[in-house]
């Protein structure tokens, strides 16, 4: 049985508009596999922003409870909860969790792959104005449905550390391992230096990258991707010829082996092609939408490219993000990613903070 029947929550009701304070209903019945759990930490994403601002919108889907890298301690839990591992699940068990799946479309069943899930249910694709209500990172407490696949944390794992897991971090290893990995002393370029960029260029260091080249702004992150691994930091001020030609002169004018695209700014695919080396390999990350984007197809024809889209990621990518995060936290500065905590109340500010590129990522703790 769950003892609450109600919980606080920051609604997102208009594009662009503040978040609004609302009480959305839990289930007094929690579902065999399913809990209820007291959010302790969300942090914010990109997505988040584009979805706050409209730039990024799907139809009917407001109003909705943004916020989709959570984590929580399980204050309820339906009989014969697991685990992503088998596990229990109990009582005052911290968690994170990936997105619900149905478990019997083609996606799941044919395909063999959750990210194909024709049912998939992830905090900004379930409304909050139907059941389940709060799915969302930005409520007091989430409603975590049967098919949503949850992993019991470890201990060491810090609250910030184990909520950007739930994408950022999973979404990251999702697009290596689509590339089929990084190759011993190969070449790196990553495109971005948002929360992915920097992620990306720490698991191109991690897995023994050669060269490791991010290019972004503002310079303040550029300085955190060197401490991250980048060996080189490239800005957006000079312009598309001299990216390229800073790449070239770090790569012996070969190019990359492994481009990632995790900006999805406009001209980002055409770079990509020409940055990457003959037979390399480049990865469509960090697109937001369909808008039409120029490639040089007879380049991709011509250098025997491998180019491969890569969108989120599920469960497995979940626990080798929060194990990856374990493994490397003596290696990098992961509390660098992450602002000051607010409350639900500064939600709005977060996110338009974000938007302003002052922060990597925003960090709400409901209970403030």
């Amino acid at each position: 049985m769950s003892r609450l029947t109600s919980t606080r929550a920051a609604v997102l009701r208009e594009h662009g508009a503040p978040l609004v304070i609302e009480e959305l209903p839990l289930p007094a019945e929690v579902e065999p596999g399913a809990a209820v759990v007291r959010v302790d930490c969300a942090t914010l994403c990109a997505t988040d922003v584009h979805l706050w601002s409209g730039e990024m919108s799907f139809p009917d889907m407001l109003p909705i409870v943004l916020g989709h890298e959570t984590m929580g301690t399980v204050c309820a839990v339906g009989p014969g909860t697991r685990d992503a591992l088998g596990r229990a699940v109990k009582v005052g068990d911290r968690i994170g969790w990936s997105e619900s799946v149905c478990g019997h479309c083609y996606g799941c069943t044919v395909l063999r792959n959750p990210v194909a899930c024709s049912e998939r249910g992830y905090g900004f694709l379930l409304r909050s104005d139907r059941f389940p209500y709060a799915t969302g990172g930005l409520a007091a407490h989430n409603y975590v449905t049967p098919g949503a696949l949850k992993v019991v944390l470890p201990d060491d794992v810090e609250d910030t550390w184990a909520a950007s897991a739930g994408c950022a971090v999973k979404t990251v290893l999702h697009a290596y391992d689509r590339a089929g990995g990084v190759r011993q002393g190969s070449s790196v370029v990553v495109q971005g230096a948002g929360a992915l960029g920097i992620v990306a260029t720490a698991v191109a260091r991690a897995s023994g990258a050669g060269t490791v080249i991010t290019i972004g702004a503002p310079d303040a992150r550029l300085e955190l991707a060197r401490a991250f691994g980048a060996d080189v930091v490239i800005g957006l001020g000079g312009g598309a010829e001299a990216r390229l030609a800073t790449v070239m002169d770090a790569t012996r004018g070969r190019g990359a082996d492994l481009v990632l695209d995790l900006a999805g700014a406009p001209g980002v695919g055409a770079e990509a092609v020409g940055m990457a080396a003959f037979g390399g390999r480049f990865v469509v990350v960090g697109s937001t939408g369909p808008r039409p984007d120029e490639l040089p197809l007879g380049t991709i024809m011509g250098k025997e490219l491998n180019v491969l889209g890569s969108l989120n990621g599920d469960a497995g990518d979940l626990y080798h993000a929060i194990e990856f995060l374990r493994a490397s936290q003596d290696r990098f500065p992961w509390d660098d990613l992450f602002g000051e905590p607010g409350g639900l109340g500064g939600a709005s500010g977060a996110l338009a903070s974000m938007q302003r590129l002052e922060q990597v990522k925003a960090v709400v703790h409901p209970h403030r």
